[in-house]
């Protein structure tokens, strides 16, 4: 990661058979492997964040939560998927708002739950309140990005280029600006 100019490490968590799933019973061993994981990325000068994701180990707002509130965040910070959350029931302005400190990289997505893009959508056509995360992530200095994605298998119903230029427009009506 550092060769090629890599400062974060993007620690998304394992998938799981979410209709059987006991978070109660796996948390402190979640908690656990996040704080020795954070220790060891951080002792080679990496900043390590918690991606939630569905699907996952970490993906409701209770666990989103838990989580946070209880790993070690000196080793371990948050690196929310917006979309993510919405799809999971969260409203993402709160947990980034909650926990805006700790943020340290972003998946900037939006969700609409249409039948395509898994229920994503481009920017600005969803239901996050995407302004509000611009507005807190406004002059904050991260380790990492804030990157834009839109999940989707293919075929995709829009090319990829297109769904760039959908996002940069719309990001630039919502005041961002682009390097050249």
């Amino acid at each position: 990661m550092k060769k090629y100019g890599g400062r974060v490490i993007v620690v998304g968590p394992n998938g799981v058979k979410r209709d059987t799933y006991d978070f109660k019973a796996h948390k402190d061993d979640i908690v656990a492997t996040l704080n020795e994981l954070g220790k060891a990325v951080i002792d080679m000068g990496l900043t390590p964040v918690l991606h939630q994701h569905t699907g996952t180990c970490v993906e409701t707002r209770d666990e989103t939560y838990a989580v946070m509130e209880t790993v070690d965040t000196r080793v371990m910070k948050f690196g929310p998927d917006i979309g993510q959350l919405q799809k999971g029931g969260s409203d993402p302005v709160r947990v980034v708002k909650d926990f805006l400190p700790l943020v340290q990289h972003m998946h900037l997505k939006d969700y609409v739950g249409g039948p395509q893009y898994l229920g994503y959508c481009p920017l600005g056509q969803g239901k996050v309140d995407i302004p509000s995360i611009l507005a807190m992530m406004e002059g904050r200095k991260t380790a990492g990005l804030v990157m834009v994605e839109l999940d989707s298998p293919p075929p995709q119903p829009v090319p990829a280029i297109e769904n760039a230029r959908i996002a940069k427009t719309y990001l630039e009506k919502q005041g961002v600006t682009f390097r050249s």
